[in-house]
């Protein structure tokens, strides 16, 4: 145990505190959807939100579990257990070469938050590729890696990459808050490199134009997510988000000073209005932003990643 790990579980600890106090007078939510409900529905993304929302973790990493199992999908289980909290990961394999792609949806969520955009709509945009990847196999390998943790300092990445490396990663994304907005966010992304521009590509060859259907933003100070437990490896890793364009700069504000827009009473833009409350719910989630998401990431995985 080293003192970034004692860092991580007081973070980890103090961003759960604070969930359950925002959340302390939430109405009762509203029961899951059934399981089976969501396996005869649509292969969406909106659709396959309905898979997690709602449900406590344990239900949640069952509920995706269930869900491979049941579609035919070959996955390993990678189960960890740290002074910090204990979880599984759920990893799926796809297409071929030497060095992987790795895409990052987190599948836990904080107390009392149904965790829709938070993050079981990126676990659904996931599972959705998964579908269109069955029928055509993808022109390089794509490492999908549900992380379990991810609300206590990212501790199932951690765990991942401290019991397998990073020798063949070319590069990461994770996904968070990919269901509201018109634009993208790509972060954490301080300096050029190859994995980047390849991102970069993909984005312009969609018709995004930087610094307005997308952006890159700098290391981010107080939010974080599963990529940059890669990131401290030395691969190139971002946290992949989808942002309203209308609000690019009170989302500057808020993300950089958010300490300061706490104090002066200023409302949190979207997609940080429901952010581990109990508002963050699929009625609030936009498709066209989960689909604009997915093929954003089919894009990247045809560059070649």
């Amino acid at each position: 145990m080293g003192l970034r790990d004692v860092g991580f579980y007081l973070r980890g600890r103090l961003s759960q505190t604070v969930a359950r106090f925002l959340n302390r007078r939430a109405p009762a939510p509203r029961p899951p959807a059934p399981i089976e409900d969501v396996l005869r529905g649509p292969v969406t993304p909106l659709a396959l939100t309905r898979l997690l929302e709602g449900r406590s973790n344990d239900a949640r990493q069952a509920a995706l579990a269930h869900w491979l199992q049941t579609r035919g999908v070959p996955f390993r289980r990678h189960a960890f257990h740290t002074f910090e909290g204990a979880g599984e990961n759920l990893v799926v394999e796809v297409g071929h070469g030497a060095r992987a792609l790795v895409l990052i949806a987190h599948h836990d969520a904080v107390p009392k938050s149904p965790g829709a955009n938070d993050n079981a709509a990126s676990v659904a945009i996931l599972l959705s590729l998964l579908e269109r990847w069955a029928a055509r196999e993808p022109p390089t390998r794509v490492r999908i890696l549900f992380a379990a943790c991810e609300e206590i300092g990212y501790l199932g990445s951690r765990a991942w990459v401290r019991a397998h490396g990073v020798a063949d990663v070319r590069g990461v994304l994770s996904l968070e808050l990919p269901g509201v907005g018109d634009s993208l966010a790509v972060w954490d992304a301080s300096a050029p490199t190859p994995f980047l521009e390849t991102v970069r590509g993909a984005l312009e060859g969609l018709g995004l134009r930087a610094d307005d259907g997308y952006h890159v933003v700098g290391r981010i100070p107080v939010f974080g997510s599963d990529h940059r437990a890669f990131a401290a490896a030395g691969v190139p890793a971002y946290g992949l988000t989808s942002v309203p364009a209308a609000e690019t700069e009170a989302l500057r504000q808020f993300i950089f000073r958010p300490l300061r827009t706490a104090l002066r009473g200023a409302r949190r833009p979207r997609p940080f209005d429901t952010y581990h409350t109990a508002r963050d719910s699929g009625e609030t989630l936009d498709a066209g932003a989960l689909e604009r998401v997915a093929r954003v990431l089919d894009a990247i995985v045809a560059l070649g990643g």
